[in-house]
């Protein structure tokens, strides 16, 4: 039985990994398949020069410009695209375990000293996943929108409408409802620091981000890169026409659309806040945070559960 569910599984990954392999939706092919072609009319152009007699090879391009190329792309280029991405994904989990342990700390440690005080600390706690939610948003240059109904009034929505960073706005009001409940003496001051620092670790995530989204690569960078792609591409037909032939079209597509592609792969990683296919998940991200407080605020702190013996049971008397 383990036997065939583990050769089921290997078919399975076989028929996805080729399915992966001709899949255009989330790859750069529309991105790049204009540049690719153009390299390969100009190819084939070169070819034709070539049969009708002219002297068009020149093996000596092959080294102007293969190993500049090849190092700033794939070396530069990549890795700084995918570490903009890692570093993403990242503060994402920092926002996901600080509002975890946030909620916690303060459903857990602020005291209900009448029943109008939990009404309260549910909606307090609430603005953690709010707070993620309008990061997202923010990020994504989108005003406050359906998203947050049921974690925010109507006052609250209308006044981060106006904002210029809502869950900058957010994160005050938190802090705004600690400060209360260790001033009315249902927090104790070690506990807020706490919570202040957790809140702190919220905002700094909103930094970070915004240091990724507003630090886009060099311009001069990005133009000196394309004109050397361009250059590289353009060269590859007068080196191999003496000895591929009529293939040299179709060898200089293929090589055109591997070395664009790397560099559209850099563009499509290097913000990763947007809603493309290759982008971070956020809205799954969100949907779980918001689930993971409501799932907390459906249990009930201080019910006395561990004043209770654990009965072993018989199984293990027995033993």
């Amino acid at each position: 039985m383990f036997k065939s569910a583990s050769d089921q599984g290997l078919r399975q990954g076989g028929r996805a990994w080729f399915r992966e392999l001709f899949s255009v939706q989330g790859s750069v092919i529309p991105a790049v398949l204009p540049r690719t072609l153009f390299c390969a009319a100009f190819a084939l152009g070169i070819y034709l020069l070539h049969e009708r007699g002219w002297q068009v090879s020149s093996p000596i391009l092959g080294s102007l410009v293969p190993s500049l190329v090849l190092g700033l792309l794939l070396v530069f280029r990549t890795n700084t695209s995918y570490e903009r991405f890692w570093e993403g994904r990242k503060l994402w989990g920092s926002v996901v375990n600080l509002t975890r342990n946030l909620a916690r700390q303060m459903w857990v440690a602020i005291q209900e000293k009448d029943p109008a005080d939990h009404e309260v600390k549910v909606t307090a706690i609430r603005l953690l996943p709010a707070f993620a939610i309008a990061l997202k948003l923010h990020l994504r240059g989108d005003d406050p929108n359906s998203e947050l109904f049921g974690l925010i009034s109507e006052a609250q929505f209308a006044k981060l409408q106006t904002m210029n960073n809502p869950p900058l706005e957010i994160a005050f009001w938190v802090a705004d409802y600690l400060q209360t409940q260790q001033a009315q003496h249902k927090l104790h001051p070690y506990q807020l620091a706490a919570c202040l620092k957790a809140l702190d670790g919220l905002v700094n995530t909103l930094g970070g981000c915004e240091r990724i989204l507003k630090t886009p690569m060099p311009l001069a960078y990005s133009i000196h890169l394309k004109q050397l792609l361009m250059l590289y591409c353009l060269a590859l037909p007068f080196q191999m026409v003496a000895s591929v032939g009529w293939g040299t079209p179709f060898l200089v597509g293929l090589i055109s659309f591997a070395v664009f592609g790397i560099e559209a792969i850099g563009l499509e990683i290097e913000n990763p806040f947007g809603t493309d296919s290759n982008d971070l998940p956020l809205d799954a991200i969100c949907q779980t945070m918001r689930q993971n407080i409501e799932d907390l605020i459906s249990l009930a702190p201080s019910t006395g559960i561990w004043q209770q013996p654990v009965q072993a049971s018989e199984g293990r008397d027995g033993a």
